[in-house]
Formats: C-alpha cells, structure tokens, sequence
C-alpha cells in the first residue's frame, strides 16, 4: 500500500524587524516535524515550490489566513510525496542444527 509524508511550506509578509518596512520570511515544516528557516533559497513561493518540486513533492492544496490584522499576509502550501518504503526486515536464521538426545531404554 502506497504511503504519502506530509509537509509545509508558509509564506509570511510581516513587519522588518528593521526600518526597511515589510519583508517576506518562509518556512519549511518537514514530515519529520522540523521547522526550517528556507528564505534564503528564494523570494518568491514559486521558486520554493519548484524547489519542492525537484525533490518529489507536490503541491496538493494552498490556504491564506484572512484573519491577522493589518497588512500582515499568510499563506501556507500543502505539500505530499510518496513515503520511502521501509527496508525490508532481515529474518532471523537458526544459527546451527539442534540434537536431539534419544534415550536408549
């Protein structure tokens, strides 16, 4: 049976923490839960999600959070990819022939 992870790219226009006035931040959220900083590969979400894209995922659903005041923006792309199949388990072997004692009687 095909298995799919899960990931999350989200896309956020908030206030500098200079004077410079907005800046666009993005952030990988992995299937493993690990959250990763990923502005500094791209400045568009398009240059993200073909860098998804490259790795085998795929875009499956997009959101924008129309509640945060301000100019503030939110989006977040929904992202899934076939899940590596597990390596196959090693069976055990017997390790060399049990005798079995008879008794003579």
């Amino acid at each position: 049976m095909l298995k799919w992870e899960y990931a999350l790219l989200v896309r956020r226009r908030q206030a500098a923490a200079t004077d410079a006035g907005w800046e666009i931040v993005f952030s990988w959220y992995g299937p493993d839960g690990s959250m990763i900083d990923v502005t500094p590969y791209g400045d568009t979400a398009l240059a993200h999600l073909n860098r998804a894209g490259d790795q085998g995922w795929e875009l499956v659903a997009m959101s924008e959070d129309p509640s945060l005041p301000g100019n503030n923006e939110l989006h977040r792309y929904h992202l899934k990819r076939p899940k590596a199949p597990a390596p196959p388990r090693q069976r055990m072997r017997a390790t060399g022939r049990t005798a079995r004692r008879t008794l003579a009687g």
